[in-house]
């Protein structure tokens, strides 16, 4: 990969899958602006979501478009960009792959019941564990036309942030390295 290429690293899967965790790690590493897809929701998602009730595609459309021209706004200023999103469908990757520059999504997985787990101890957030279902469901796996890899949560937030820039060809500071 070019180093001068704007990247745009999509950390996406179910809730409590540890996309912020990996998400987080990697702009720190990478010194790179990084974004919760939480912040992009309008106030009528979250209460939705709050009231146990699934966001239909007609929700996630205006949230996805923010999140796409928040990528895309930092590729105007000379940097790559890392957001947490769930992305659970094809279609929604195809809005994010919109934005300018590359991107490029890292599917965080993790079996069903130690998500639930998580999210059932999870403090300060809106998600109730009984989505889950519901994202398991609606979830597209990444297609052989999308750019991006697949990584299980079964080690340390570190050596998933790790893999993860070997995956992607990265060192600290986001140059290329030969894949």
């Amino acid at each position: 990969m070019d180093a001068s290429e704007h990247l745009h690293i999509v950390v996406m899967g179910v809730s409590g899958s540890g996309k912020t965790s990996l998400a987080k790690l990697l702009s720190e590493k990478l010194g790179w602006p990084y974004a919760e897809a939480d912040e992009f929701h309008p106030a009528e998602n979250i209460a939705k979501m709050t009231a146990g009730h699934p966001l239909t595609d007609e929700d996630r459309w205006p949230w996805l478009r923010k999140m796409r021209d928040w990528m895309t706004a930092h590729t105007s200023d000379g940097s790559g960009s890392i957001v947490t999103c769930s992305a659970l469908k094809h279609s929604y990757r195809d809005l994010l792959r919109e934005a300018d520059g590359r991107v490029v999504f890292i599917h965080v997985k993790a079996p069903s019941n130690v998500i639930e787990e998580r999210l059932d101890h999870r403090e300060g957030h809106f998600m109730p564990s009984s989505l889950l279902p519901s994202q398991f469901a609606t979830l597209e796996e990444l297609g052989d036309d999308e750019d991006g890899f697949n990584i299980d949560n079964n080690t340390t937030p570190a050596d998933l942030a790790d893999r993860s820039l070997v995956a992607l060809g990265l060192t600290n500071g986001g140059e290329g390295t030969s894949r």
